[in-house]
């Protein structure tokens, strides 16, 4: 669940600009997740990700209801930040602008909380992108991995920023690159269409896919994912 302004929305390849708006009411969505048998939720704060008005107590309102694990993401750049979220209930934190450019912060976060923070790898033009997916950094993926292997983290989040919300079906060459290159636990994101896609990534090695247009498309239902 992606969020921006207060509303449900999905953006194509990170474009802030022309967001796609799936619903005013958060959590109306969440209880129809809920509903539908779903036990994550993974909620990116769009404002907070490129440092505009975060969406706060909309998140918190769902933490509230206690009925998801759920892994926040978006704007988490300081320890503060994720003592704050993870004490408010969520099941763990996705730290990205933070993790690329600031290790030891990562490091001390990691620490502090194991198998709480995610970092995420969000990938642009073969380079990891920050800032809310505006900026690109020039850093080797390689090497990132490298550095968060070392630490008790939960594990990896990869977007191809080029596939996000696209339909346009998954990018199992980085994946499978990303995979060769850590043994942390890996998540993917990005042009998730169809079962098949969801099969075929998690035959690539990742341990979970996050499903966001597709599902509120109609392209899947949880009950297909699930393997209910």
């Amino acid at each position: 669940m992606d969020i921006l302004g207060g509303r449900c929305v999905r953006l194509v390849q990170g474009d802030y600009q022309h967001p796609t708006v799936y619903s005013e009411n958060p959590l109306e969505v969440v209880a129809d997740f809920e509903q539908a048998g779903a036990e994550r939720l993974h909620v990116v704060d769009l404002d907070a990700a490129r440092g505009t008005a975060p969406n706060q107590k909309v998140i918190e309102s769902i933490l509230e209801r206690r009925a998801l694990k759920v892994q926040v993401a978006g704007g988490i750049r300081t320890a503060e930040a994720v003592n704050a979220w993870l004490g408010a209930g969520a099941y763990a934190v996705v730290m990205g602008t933070a993790a690329v450019r600031d290790p030891l912060l990562l490091q001390r976060c990691a620490r502090l909380h194991p198998g709480q923070v995610f970092t995420a790898l969000d990938v642009r033009d073969e380079k990891a992108a920050v800032s809310g997916w505006t900026e690109t950094e020039p850093v080797m993926i390689g090497s990132l991995l490298a550095r968060w292997d070392k630490l008790p983290l939960a594990g990896v989040i990869l977007t191809c920023i080029d596939r996000d919300g696209t339909l346009s079906g998954p990018d199992l060459v980085t994946l499978a690159r990303v995979r060769s290159m850590t043994g942390l636990p890996v998540q993917y994101s990005g042009g998730i269409s169809s079962l098949d896609d969801v099969e075929h990534v998690a035959d690539a090695g990742a341990q979970a896919v996050i499903l966001g247009k597709a599902l509120y498309e109609g392209r899947i239902t949880l009950d297909q994912a699930l393997g209910k």
